[in-house]
């Protein structure tokens, strides 16, 4: 949030490139792992060469259905923050901001600033903005730990395991978590406010200026109200985007005549976007893979299905989403231009 609200310029550090190139080496080694042996790679080929393109094409949908809920949940935050954008333009944004955070070094830094950006463009308050990306953050979190504690259960139906228990517990912190930043997010601003000034006055930055605006900006996010049924509703539909993206890899599984290992399926995807998350691999590239191969083979899926799947998974929730989202960032380049030169011709 504080990237958001600040609006900084994304910078790329050596730090930051050296972390994403090494990111990128140990997600392909990853991949190397999986595909280690000739024969198993053979024997995906061969599932891809017979794809069920009726298949393909509902993964396809399940995921263009997820990115819209997505694009619906900024436009119902915005709204409760009191602001108005329209619901084409937030597809536009998710799509381009899923081929930022997967293409640039720093991705998900780069890509909030540019969702901050975006909303300020178009009419949002600086604090409407702050408000949005930290209250879906917080909503994507709860959606995701509700999914995951669904799938340990039925996990732990099929097999009791600590592990499995540990997951759990490890699910029911984080939306425990997520559900007092929401309900008590007050305090957690008025810590992110004293988090500024202390450094300010330990590194002298932010600048008293930027650091005057940035606490400005947090002193009216406190006062945008969240009643407990827009909690209810906003949660919901942060579940509904990580359910229709699970739908994806469901599909995924008939598309290469797969059967879906229902016992640990759910679990895999949970264990699979946690890890993917985590700031060393570009995208998660090789780690979600990985994960999601190694968990639904350890619930019975044999080896190549398992791997063809999330293959299968990955090629239409990453890669496509990649290029459409650098299509979709072209477009709001281009009209972005389009606005600020008939700004320029109305004032002159």
């Amino acid at each position: 949030m504080a990237y958001g609200l600040a609006a900084p310029k994304p910078g790329r550090s050596a730090g930051t490139v050296a972390r994403y190139v090494v990111g990128v080496v140990l997600g392909l080694a990853v991949l190397v792992v999986l595909f280690g042996q000739r024969g198993e790679l053979a024997s995906a080929r061969h599932q891809f060469g017979h794809l069920d393109l009726g298949w393909a094409a509902a993964a396809v949908l399940a995921e263009g259905m997820s990115l819209a809920v997505f694009a619906f949940l900024q436009h119902r935050v915005l709204r409760l923050a009191g602001a108005r954008i329209a619901w084409p333009g937030l597809l536009a944004l998710s799509l381009a901001n899923d081929a930022i955070e997967s293409t640039v070094p720093g991705g998900p830094a780069v890509a909030g600033v540019y969702r901050y950006r975006y909303y300020r463009q178009h009419g949002a308050s600086g604090a409407s903005a702050g408000w949005t990306i930290f209250t879906v953050l917080v909503a994507q979190a709860m959606g995701m730990s509700l999914l995951l504690l669904v799938g340990v259960l039925v996990a732990l139906a099929a097999s009791a395991s600590v592990r499995v228990s540990g997951i759990a517990l490890v699910g029911l912190a984080v939306l425990a978590a997520a559900v007092a930043v929401l309900i008590r997010r007050d305090l957690v601003v008025r810590l992110i406010a004293w988090l500024v000034r202390g450094s300010r006055r330990v590194f002298g930055r932010p600048s008293a200026g930027a650091g005057a605006r940035f606490e400005a900006a947090l002193a009216r996010m406190r006062e945008i109200p969240l009643s407990a049924r827009s909690t209810a509703s906003i949660t919901a539909m942060a579940a509904g985007v990580w359910a229709l993206d699970l739908g994806c890899l469901l599909c995924s599984f008939r598309a290469v005549h797969a059967a879906v290992p229902w016992r640990g399926v759910l679990l895999a995807y949970g264990v699979a976007q946690v890890a993917g998350s985590l700031p060393v691999v570009p995208g998660g590239l090789g780690i979600v893979e990985g994960s999601l191969a190694v968990i639904l083979i350890a619930y019975g899926a044999a080896r190549v299905p398992a791997i063809s799947a999330a293959l299968a998974y990955r090629l239409i929730s990453f890669w496509l989403v990649i290029a459409v989202g650098l299509v979709s960032l072209t477009l709001i380049a281009y009209l972005g231009r389009r606005r600020s030169q008939s700004r320029t011709a109305v004032a002159e």
